[in-house]
This record gives C-alpha cells, sequence and structure tokens, in this order.
C-alpha cells in the first residue's frame, strides 16, 4: 500500500488549527479540490460526503474519526479507500500539522496527484489558521 507523510508549521495554536480541521464545513475553504461538502461528520456514526470540484453529481461519502488523544482526525473516503490520518502537535510558537496518507493498490496511480494536492491543502490549512488566530 503506497503511503507518504507531509508536515507544516503554523504560528497559530493547536485549538485555531483544530477548529478548522475538526469542523468539515470548512474543508472548501483549505482542503483542495472539493467543492461542497454536506453533513458534519458529527452524526454519531461520524459520516459525511464531500463532492470534489467540477464533479457536482458524484458524491464520496467519508468517515471522520477523531483520535483517541484529541489531537488529531482520521478521514477516510468510503469510496476509493484513501485514508489522511492528520495530528497536531503544540510547539512553543505554534503548531505542527502532520498528515499520513494511505493509498490502497488499485489507487497507487493516484499517488502523486495526491501527494501533490495534500501538499498544497496542508499549506493553506497552516496559513488558514494562521489568519484566523
Amino acid at each position: 500500500m503506497p503511503t507518504f507523510d507531509d508536515s507544516a508549521i503554523t504560528s497559530a495554536p493547536v485549538e485555531e488549527v483544530w477548529k478548522l480541521l475538526y469542523d468539515p464545513t470548512r474543508m472548501v475553504e483549505w482542503w483542495e479540490g472539493i467543492e461542497r461538502v454536506d453533513g458534519d461528520g458529527h452524526d454519531g456514526k461520524g459520516n459525511l460526503t464531500i463532492y470534489p470540484d467540477g464533479y457536482p453529481d458524484f458524491p464520496m461519502p467519508q468517515e471522520l474519526r477523531p483520535a483517541a488523544d484529541g489531537r488529531g482526525l482520521t478521514i477516510s473516503c468510503l469510496v476509493s479507500y484513501l485514508v489522511f490520518e492528520w495530528r497536531l502537535e503544540p510547539l512553543d510558537a505554534g503548531t505542527r500539522i502532520r498528515v499520513h496518507v494511505e493509498i490502497p493498490e488499485e489507487e497507487a496511480h493516484r499517488l502523486e496527484t495526491q501527494r501533490a494536492g495534500v501538499s498544497a491543502s496542508l499549506r493553506s490549512l497552516a496559513a488558514l489558521s494562521t489568519a484566523t488566530a
């Protein structure tokens, strides 16, 4: 199974980053390629649906699972089975945002596209959290 990791640092405190990361309705503000989100993932089952840019009729159900320690969130696509594990680490002057991505073999051809999109999204999340802090 192909995987990759990326990270970024923001001057925003963990709480500000968490507000953006944990609120799926705000994904459209920072996650590249997401046009719309239905649901908030807080239905007791962690369900929500995203609609990719340019594909308004292609719903992609997702499952959200907060980390047990409260410092991260796993977002799993129930269509393509990609897994995005986001982790927040407090620093003296901000937050390190880490993401670990797992891509199933049948989606391996999307590795570089996913790497570029996740990298851009990570940097957008860091920048937005700094701007809102």
